[in-house]
């Protein structure tokens, strides 16, 4: 673990240029160029808002606009998303630097991570605004989204060893992605709130990860909540994750030097 988080920290130079290379490669061939990246988000964004608050005509939450509490789950699972499956596809993607001897194979990921990341800290400026135009003036909370953003990167480095890895030699794994993540937006509290279900339920909805980073946004920017303050959530986040990133780099080890051979 220690000497993969050493390679990605001495790697961070080439994982950034790479990554603006892969962002504006993405868009490069299409008229409306980047503005594809904000288009079907935004619109994701109204239908819910126009299904939930105009057709079900959902009341404020916390005293929070309906629109306001909408954005700050579905700004992190969007990255979160697209995040997974673009770097579940990298080593397919960059086959050509896969094959090569002397490159480190091991930051690829991070490449497509880091690559959605762009557009995430864009509508992280999106959502102050948006509170700002709704009279709510920036505080202290708002810089603990930083902390909430890292455990997703991080929480994502882990899978996708996993995902990536495993993808090279069974296809199939990206149907059972895009799967998961159909249900993951209804499992994960983005469009309902975990109140909403009996108190015996809780314990088994906060064993979904993204629980943790969601309702952190949430808290950063209007419940005004440390991640201090949720001490068993913090640490069962944090444990789930540092297993996921070993068996992540376990897997990525037993299976990288085959790579070649299946590309």
């Amino acid at each position: 673990m220690k000497s993969y988080l050493k390679e990605l920290n001495g790697s961070k130079d080439l994982i950034l240029r790479l990554s603006k290379s892969d962002f504006w490669t993405k868009y490069s061939n299409s008229y409306f160029g980047i503005s594809w990246a904000f288009i079907q988000p935004i619109a994701i964004l109204i239908t819910y808002w126009f299904v939930f608050q105009i057709g079900f005509r959902v009341v404020p939450l916390n005293n929070v606009p309906y629109i306001l509490w909408l954005i700050c789950g579905l700004v992190p699972w969007f990255f979160f998303s697209e995040a997974l499956s673009n770097a579940t596809n990298s080593f397919l993607e960059y086959s050509y630097l896969v094959k090569k001897v002397v490159f480190k194979k091991s930051v690829i990921p991070s490449i497509k991570i880091i690559s959605a990341l762009y557009i995430h800290l864009c509508f992280l400026f999106f959502i102050v605004y948006l509170f700002f135009f709704y009279g709510f003036n920036p505080d202290v909370y708002n810089l603990q989204v930083i902390y909430y953003m890292l455990c997703m990167l991080i929480l994502l480095i882990s899978v996708t060893y996993i995902t990536a890895s495993i993808v090279v030699f069974f296809r199939d794994l990206n149907q059972i992605i895009s799967i998961f993540l159909q249900f993951g937006v209804w499992l994960t509290p983005i469009l309902w709130q975990p109140e909403m279900f009996p108190e015996k339920f809780h314990f088994f909805l906060k064993l979904n990860p993204m629980f943790y980073i969601v309702e952190g946004y949430r808290d950063s920017f209007f419940n005004s909540v440390w991640f201090w303050e949720k001490p068993l959530l913090s640490l069962y986040f944090w444990i789930l994750t540092i297993m996921l990133f070993f068996i992540g780099t376990f897997v990525y080890k037993k299976l990288q030097k085959h790579f070649s051979d299946v590309l």
